[in-house]
């Protein structure tokens, strides 16, 4: 123990200079947004990081454990299906030049509109950040051998001391060496992997005895995969800390090419650890607590290997964990504080304020990831939420000039009411539904539910908006394009 744990120090060491040398933020679009001045290829790093280099990805080593290589469509295809949407919507992000996604509802709709999304970006922050907590809780738990809730502070900690300093730029520069590192780490699992399983036959003869039926099939069990797909996916295409990244970019062009270099570069990295996951199953009985991963680095390697892939696996976690912590920062400073509170507050106490803001957001995630311990949940519930709330208007928005403020505040509510009765039930409340929990059956009642009464209320709930709406349309450029 002493070994892993003197080498995370040291590393965390090297990342909290880091924080500590950027921490001189002049203004608050250097602290959330670096100025706009990093190239096209480091923010496609901090954004392959920020959902491949995470919980997800060592998540879907489990499933594909326990389902084979179908488990890609998890959080594989939602990744390339949002990545691709992002592609085709990053210039016209860039093109309105804001700080955040509720500066675009604003100039789209107005400030309420935009307050409601802050309220709910804030809120689908603080349940997904929970997630990536859980992750690296039951890491600790079983490489440490520490107790859950003690992991979840050490590792909550450790990211918020670094991401106070440096804000926005220090997050990207860490992602970096933490992309590197994780990358590393998953090729040598994969490769410790290969070298005990005997091959891919070893695992497919092996799921032919224990009768796992379309294990090596892509397409099997595809209606039950579609439900993550059409959640996850719509979530996050509309996902903030992704949009805060298209608007970091210097220009509209250096946007769209971090989208393309993503989209290809997720392809190679998702089927590394889903291949990872299959190969195990040959030598492996059963998915132990804390996951294959974890169980593979402590036990097939040596004790400095498994040191250093320990640190690589926790620099995974943490890269996404500081940058939902940074974006949920980031709405409640500038959309919240800046623009109700207190309009008037300076550069410094902005400033300040999203360091303060960085410490609640990942003290409230901590509360959550203690009572509810499943990553996959947690990431349903954020989903579930944040598209049947506020996908049609924002998507919509870009493209459909009628789209009206009444429209938008009715979708908004009913998507609210809708996750909200869902997370009911998923907490054990007695309620009747007339579909299945966390199904694909929910996942599209949901999503067209708030689209069609988005439409149906822009023809019926009209508005003095159309001048607003049409510079918003021409601004973005995106039906031009």
């Amino acid at each position: 123990m002493i070994i892993p744990l003197g080498l995370l120090f040291l590393y965390f060491g090297v990342i909290i200079l880091i924080g500590f040398f950027n921490r001189k933020n002049k203004n608050k679009e250097e602290f959330f947004l670096a100025s706009k001045k990093l190239p096209s290829w480091l923010l496609a790093i901090t954004f392959i990081a920020s959902w491949w280099g995470g919980g997800s990805a060592i998540d879907v080593v489990d499933h594909a454990y326990a389902n084979g290589i179908n488990s890609f469509w998890i959080y594989g295809m939602p990744v390339l299906i949002s990545t691709f949407f992002m592609f085709v919507f990053a210039k016209a992000i860039r093109r309105l030049s804001t700080i955040s996604q509720p500066q675009i509802m604003e100039k789209r709709y107005n400030s309420q509109i935009a307050l409601l999304l802050s309220v709910l970006i804030v809120v689908f922050m603080l349940v997904t950040a929970a997630s990536q907590i859980v992750a690296i809780a039951k890491f600790f738990q079983v490489y440490l051998d520490v107790d859950y809730s003690l992991a979840a502070i050490v590792g909550t900690l450790l990211v918020l001391i670094y991401s106070l300093f440096g804000g926005f730029k220090a997050v990207v520069i860490t992602d970096l060496f933490q992309f590197v590192f994780f990358l590393i780490t998953a090729i040598v699992v994969f490769v410790i992997c290969y070298n005990n399983s005997g091959g891919f036959d070893m695992a497919m003869q092996k799921a032919e005895l224990n009768n796992k039926i379309g294990y090596m099939s892509f397409f099997y069990d595809i209606g039950n995969n579609l439900t993550y797909v059409i959640t996850f996916g719509a979530a996050w295409m509309i996902q903030a800390n992704v949009w805060q990244r298209i608007s970091a970019a210097n220009r509209p062009v250096d946007a769209r090419k971090m989208m393309g270099l993503s989209f290809f570069a997720f392809i190679p990295l998702y089927l590394l650890v889903s291949l990872t996951g299959i190969l195990s199953y040959s030598f492996i009985d059963h998915i132990p607590e804390g996951g294959i991963v974890a169980y593979i680095i402590k036990n097939y390697s040596s004790p400095i290997l498994a040191a250093v892939l320990f640190v690589g696996l926790c620099s995974a976690i943490m890269s996404t964990l500081d940058s939902l912590i940074n974006t949920g920062s980031l709405s409640l400073t500038i959309d919240i504080y800046s623009k109700y509170i207190n309009p008037k507050a300076s550069t410094s106490r902005l400033v300040l304020v999203g360091r303060i803001a960085t410490l609640l957001i990942g003290f409230v995630a901590l509360l959550i990831a203690l009572e509810i311990r499943s990553l996959l949940k947690l990431s349903w519930i954020a989903s579930d939420l944040i598209t049947t709330t506020v996908f049609a208007p924002l998507i919509l928005g870009f493209v459909w000039k009628r789209a009206s403020v009444k429209a938008c505040f009715v979708s908004i509510i009913f998507g609210f009411c809708f996750s909200t009765y869902n997370l009911l039930v998923f907490l054990g409340i007695d309620l009747p539904v007339a579909w299945e929990h966390q199904s694909t059956t929910q996942a599209v009642i949901g999503i067209i539910g708030s689209t069609l009464i988005f439409v149906i209320s822009s023809f019926l709930l009209t508005d003095d908006n159309k001048t607003k709406a049409e510079l918003f349309v021409q601004d973005s450029g995106l039906i031009s394009n």
